[in-house]
This record gives C-alpha cells, structure tokens and sequence, in this order.
C-alpha cells in the first residue's frame, strides 16, 4: 500500500502482516474450509485476544467479502432446502 501511495516507501510490516492474513482467509474460502473453526487458530497466530479483532479483514478487501457472502449465501440456501 505504501509503495503504491507514491512516497517511495516499501511496505510496511502491517501491511505484510494484513496481506497474510487476508491472502489465509481467501484461501480457506476457496478451499471449502470451515472458516469459523480455524479463524481462532488465525486469530491467535495474529496476536488478537478476541477473535472479532480478525474479522475486520472481511471488509478490507473486496474479494474477501465477495467469498464470504457467497459462502453465507450457499449456506442460506440448504437451510431453505
């Protein structure tokens, strides 16, 4: 982010640390995991002490909260089934 700022700086250790963990959550919704059951294992790893510390990341980036309303969206259709 910073680099793209224009400021000629590298990025910043957030922003690798936030890229991880937002590139995790893509992955585990890719792969089908159950994201509510690992997100306390990303959680920790992070350093949060609340696990709603981490759900932040769904809203930061676009394609992350695309996967999880189509995975909220796939769940309320077998409820409805």
């Amino acid at each position: 982010r910073a680099a793209a700022s224009g400021h000629g700086r590298g990025p910043r250790i957030h922003d690798m640390r936030h890229r991880f963990a937002a590139r995790t959550l893509i992955h585990w919704y890719r792969t089908g995991v159950d994201v509510e059951r690992e997100l306390p294992k990303l959680a920790t790893y992070l350093g949060h002490v609340h696990v709603n510390e981490t759900y932040w990341y769904l809203e930061a980036v676009p394609e992350l909260l695309q996967l999880a309303s189509q995975r909220l969206m796939e769940h309320a259709e077998e409820v409805r089934a």
